[in-house]
């Protein structure tokens, strides 16, 4: 380790230079960096419900479903009519939409002079306008099953303008462009937008905003604290510049290996900021507790001792967020893992090798302005904080033990009320525009998340039809679903107009009569395919509540089980089905990464120390404010989603670093002083502040995320921060009441 850091010191022009060029040449990278909000995208390109809802896309006019909802007193007038045309022909126009189904231009079958008329509900070009008239559709619109609460709300005070995106087109970009367009009609009723592309849009104008808000601000606190904790500039800029530039280069590596932001990674810059500025923090505490007039071997003789402890610290740090990429399911996750282990490996290697080659620097060059070092008065800290610990853990450890074993007995019933949640709209504040759309969808249209179910077969077999209409009327059993729609639904229609009763024909041949009058509609591409071999039933879930969907994807796989054969195949997906996969894999994701963390950090810290009792002593504290964090999860009905369930190993990783000094210092102390009084005090001294300026940095860096405008990032904010208060607190009070019970029990046994 000298001779290391011996080089660090002769070569730091050198290596300021690298860095600082490696770090204009990834900094350029970034400018090219997007964002992906889609959530699909979160689960792996193979996984069976994605794939099949993405095969719905391509076969059927895209699966990403949005609306323009139109709120007034009462949609049939005139005035109303016009505009939902108006929005209906802008929509048709714009590139990227493939079809738009509206008042306007959607499908009716009626009786006619020469038999069944298939056109649509109003003639575009000759609207109605007077009262009889409007009387007359409004009529129509509520005694029909395929308008009133579908496309009109049941009340008659809303009506909506529903949009399908094309595959492969950037759906966050059409989504503002709709926006913007219909915004800029200016019409008199009251405007909403809903579906997945708009929802998409608004996720990532609200990551862009956390981007630009939340980062500046997180560096102003951390800032703040570091001069309050070291009172010296070079105590600010260094642990900020290490952990700033650690951020460059992992998003502009992101750009490089063709990965996007997403809601998870979006993070990172802040989440690098909190953490990786801990690394040069034990660096500057060591450097600024050494002594001497011959500062060149001061610094070596600090980054010498600090080196091991630090390295370690970091590399445990980086199996707890690689646990990630092997335990997690979800595709977001994995990437978190990747940038986050690859962002603390930077933050490492900079706070080790260019945080003292860059002090070094400096100081030789202000040689003429280096004073003698006086001795510090006693810290406040010292006196109100660290001493008072020391008292604690010398005089009371059992009393304190047994105070910790009942937080954790209490803590264990609170994570029996641990709830899942995926769904997206309680990403969004209560209050948010897309969250009152969604809302309005769900009461008065049947929700906005779509429902597929896939048939495979002869879709003018009347066996397949009568199996679809059946797994329609079973499906609207369910509570949240109100409106299903299907080829069959068209030809049982057809049927009853001829005055032969509303079901499906027996035969094939008066099936394909009735199809006839149904080419060229614009609906027939959305419900079959080219080759009349496949078939879909749509509809939209009304529910956002996890149980809900989990126990509608139950309903219906038991039905598809027992009613799909070789003749007529069954599938469901949709966004209830993406949702219910995800939310499956968030427990699954949980369990694994967890496990996977403990045992690494169990495994490398006991083999770098030379002994897997002393990495497990390590890990006690992380485990005692697990389960304390988890059971306030429970008693809080803080949910486990795509960002908090990141917590747990995140609080491990970064937590063990508080061990890692407290052990490495205690034994180092003991070796010289054979004083277990002695060494536990000066380790809490020494090793204690930096962990207490460490847990105030980067818990106050995680609590800027309260001000997210996105729920679970103010979640994992405020669980993050309480989880590094807890793991410090404990790595300062459980750890040494155990090294002090373990090393009087060995002096005993030597006795």
């Amino acid at each position: 380790m000298n001779k290391i850091s011996e080089r660090i010191i002769k070569y730091r022009l050198l290596i300021v230079l690298l860095t600082l060029g490696i770090t204009a040449f990834l900094g350029y990278q970034i400018t090219n960096l997007k964002m992906d909000s889609d959530i699909i995208n979160s689960l792996p390109d193979n996984d069976s419900t994605a794939v099949l809802y993405k095969n719905i896309g391509n076969e059927f006019g895209g699966n990403s479903m949005g609306m323009v909802i139109l709120q007034t007193k009462n949609i049939f007038k005139a005035s109303v009519l016009e505009d939902v045309k108006r929005v209906t022909d802008s929509l048709q126009l714009m590139p990227g939409i493939s079809t738009v189904t509206s008042l306007t231009n959607i499908i009716e079958i009626r009786g006619g002079d020469f038999g069944i008329d298939v056109g649509h509900l109003l003639d575009e070009y000759d609207l109605p306008k007077t009262q009889p008239q409007l009387d007359s559709l409004a009529k129509r619109v509520m005694s029909k099953e395929m308008y009133k609460g579908n496309i009109v709300s049941p009340d008659s005070t809303s009506t909506i303008v529903m949009f399908k995106l094309q595959e492969g087109v950037n759906k966050e970009l059409i989504a503002k462009k709709i926006k913007d367009k219909i915004g800029a009609m200016h019409l008199s009723e009251k405007v909403y937008f809903a579906g997945t592309p708009i929802m998409m849009d608004d996720m990532s104008n609200l990551m862009r905003a956390d981007m630009t808000k939340l980062l500046p601000v997180t560096f102003i606190v951390i800032m703040l604290i570091l001069f309050l904790s070291f009172g010296t500039i070079r105590g600010v800029i260094m642990p900020l510049l290490s952990s700033g530039i650690s951020i460059v280069w992992v998003l502009g590596l992101m750009h490089l290996m063709g990965y996007h932001l997403d809601l998870i990674t979006n993070e990172l810059p802040i989440v690098l900021l909190a953490v990786g500025s801990a690394y040069t923090i034990h660096v500057i505490n060591r450097i600024n507790e050494e002594r001497g007039k011959d500062r060149k071997k001061a610094m070596i003789r600090a980054l010498t001792y600090i080196i091991i402890p630090v390295f370690l610290s970091g590399i445990t740090t980086v199996f707890g967020f690689a646990s990630f990429i092997f335990g997690a399911y979800l595709t977001m996750i994995k990437n978190f893992g990747i940038f986050t282990s690859l962002g603390v490996i930077f933050a490492l290697g900079l706070s080790l090798v260019f945080v003292p080659a860059f002090i070094a620097l400096l100081n030789f060059y202000r040689k003429d302005r280096a004073k003698k070092t006086k001795e510090k008065k006693e810290s406040l800290l010292s006196r109100w904080m660290l001493k008072p610990l020391s008292r604690t853990v010398l005089h009371h450890p059992k009393a304190f033990l047994w105070v910790v074993v009942a937080l954790i007995l209490i803590s264990s019933i609170g994570i029996f009320r641990i709830r899942t949640s995926v769904d997206m709209m309680s990403y969004f504040q209560k209050g948010n525009q897309t969250r009152v759309s969604e809302r309005i969808m769900q009461k008065e249209f049947g929700g906005s998340s779509p429902v597929f179910v896939v048939f495979k077969g002869d879709m003018q077999n009347p066996e397949v039809l009568k199996s679809m209409m059946a797994t329609e009327d079973y499906m609207k059993r369910f509570p949240d679903i109100s409106t299903t729609q299907s080829v069959a639904d068209l030809i049982e229609e057809m049927n009853n107009v001829m005055g032969e009763g509303k079901r499906i024909p027996d035969t094939k041949i008066k099936i394909q009569q009735l199809w006839f009058l149904l080419e060229g509609q614009d609906i027939m591409s959305q419900l079959v395919n080219h080759d009349l071999n496949k078939g879909i039933i749509q509809s939209r879930f009304a529910s956002s509540d996890s149980k809900q969907m989990e126990e509608f994807a139950k309903y219906m796989n038991q039905y598809i089980k027992k009613h799909s054969t070789p003749q007529c195949q069954i599938e469901l997906t949709g966004m209830p089905s993406v949702y219910v996969k995800m939310n499956n894999s968030l427990i699954r994701s949980q369990f694994t990464s967890l496990s996977l963390a403990i045992l690494l950090v169990i495994f490398i810290v006991g083999l770098i120390l030379k002994s897997f009792k002393k990495g497990f002593y390590a890990a006690i504290p992380i485990f005692a404010t697990i389960i304390i964090l988890f059971g306030f999860m429970g008693f809080a009905g803080i949910a486990l989603d795509i960002a908090t369930v990141l917590v747990a190993s995140v609080a491990l990783g970064m937590g063990i670093d508080y061990s890692i000094h407290i052990i490495t210092h205690f034994y180092n102390d003991l070796k010289e002083t054979h004083d277990v009084e002695a060494a536990i005090n000066e380790t809490i001294r020494v090793s204690g502040k930096a962990i207490i300026i460490n847990v105030a940095s980067v818990a106050a860096g995680f609590l800027v995320l309260l001000f997210s405008h996105i729920v679970p990032i103010q979640n994992f904010g405020l669980l993050v921060a309480l989880s590094m208060a807890g793991s410090g607190f404990a790595a300062l009070t459980i750890l040494p009441i155990l090294l002090i019970l373990n090393t009087r029990k060995q002096n005993k046994i030597k006795n």
